[in-house]
């Protein structure tokens, strides 16, 4: 089945970050198949930066380098109605959201996030078309699609290509994403990174969304000491509440690695220049791949055949006595903890001379 030229859909992804990194190749796929569709996206206000350039800069809702997948974004901040569900200011937000969804006279719904919440957001347009996964990750969701697709990817981007194609009956490949292009951030990422610059920048994000996902931060120091001895030079990025864990890295460098504290449009700038990532299975990492810069990825209680990079060349280093657990636990898992800084510098430098040793750097896309 095609669909017409008008086509109206709405993607419903609202985070986190690197679910919605994850959820662009897919998107991208469907800009690219249907360039005439209108493609709408409703997203928690925080993440706006991974679609469109900073609103203060004053850029329209149309297509363009500052916003060049969506035709118009949605905003639903559902982590703060949670804290105020019956407050009057949450009803008059969530009364606006309806209003708009349904003013949006959208074909489809795409649900990319496959929770309850999302689900909600998702049949607040009023249309009758909602797709969604027949086995989402919160099993009660699927009562609000009125298409459950099966898909058999492993990796989440897969997934949500599949869920892509069943819109219109394409048999989409993942495509590199389409970030937004801020002016302002690029400027301030130029003053950090000038373009032609020798020196070749490691980005290290020693954070992730829960301890357990936290390897060390000695450790990560110690491969910044690597990292600088080789003569490369090293940026930290400090993520909310995560200043500590880059101050800690600068001191044990003796100063000589850069932290940084930037907005989420300064941060897609800074990685676009940046020759190596090195992250656990956070945002930063994620975000790195959809840009096709190479990833170092440490991995532990989250599975990288489902989570880990794509869409560049990668190591994956990973514990065989890891085991998926998303335990919201504060301290490192068990295998995390058997991975050392050396064969974390073994990985960066196959990266960074772009001689895999006996193919073990990766790609996929």
């Amino acid at each position: 089945m095609r669909t017409q030229s008008n086509f109206r859909l709405l993607v419903v992804r609202l985070g986190a970050m690197g679910d919605i990194l994850h959820a662009l190749p897919a998107v991208t796929a469907l800009r690219q198949a249907h360039p005439h569709w209108v493609i709408d996206w409703v997203v928690e206000p925080r993440w706006r930066a991974l679609l469109a350039a900073d609103a203060s800069a004053g850029f329209p809702d149309a297509r363009s380098p500052a916003q060049p997948l969506v035709d118009h974004l949605h905003f639903a901040a559902t982590k703060v109605w949670r804290k105020a569900p019956f407050s009057a200011k949450t009803l008059h937000e969530i009364k606006a959201l309806r209003r708009d969804l349904q003013a949006g006279g959208y074909s489809a719904v795409i649900d990319l996030q496959g929770a309850i919440r999302s689900a909600i957001v998702g049949s607040m347009a009023g249309c009758r078309r909602r797709i969604g996964e027949a086995e989402p990750r919160e099993r009660p969701a699927r009562w609000l699609f009125t298409e459950p697709v099966t898909t058999c990817g492993v990796h989440v981007i897969e997934q949500d290509v599949e869920l892509a194609s069943a819109i219109a009956g394409d048999d989409l490949k993942p495509a590199r994403p389409l970030l937004p292009v801020d002016a302002a951030a690029e400027a301030w990422a130029d003053a950090i990174l000038p373009q032609g610059e020798d020196q070749p920048a490691v980005l290290i994000n020693p954070g992730a969304g829960w301890g357990a996902k936290c390897w060390p931060v000695e450790r990560y120091a110690s491969v910044a000491q690597g990292l600088i001895g080789r003569g490369l030079r090293v940026l930290v990025n400090a993520g909310p509440g995560e200043v500590p864990l880059a101050d800690a890295i600068v001191q044990q460098t003796g100063g000589a690695a850069t932290p940084l504290t930037c907005t989420l449009g300064q941060l897609i700038a800074l990685t676009r220049r940046v020759a190596l990532a090195i992250a656990g299975d956070t945002g930063p990492l994620h975000l790195a791949c959809a840009l096709g810069r190479p990833v170092v990825g440490i991995y532990g209680p989250t599975d990288p055949s489902r989570n880990g990079p794509y869409g560049t060349r990668f190591e994956v280093l990973r514990s065989p006595v890891s085991r998926r657990d998303h335990s919201r636990r504060a301290e490192p898992e068990a295998g995390l903890l058997t991975i050392p800084p050396e064969e974390v510098l073994r990985a960066a430098d196959e990266l960074l001379c772009h001689e895999p040793d006996n193919g073990s750097a990766r790609f996929r896309f």
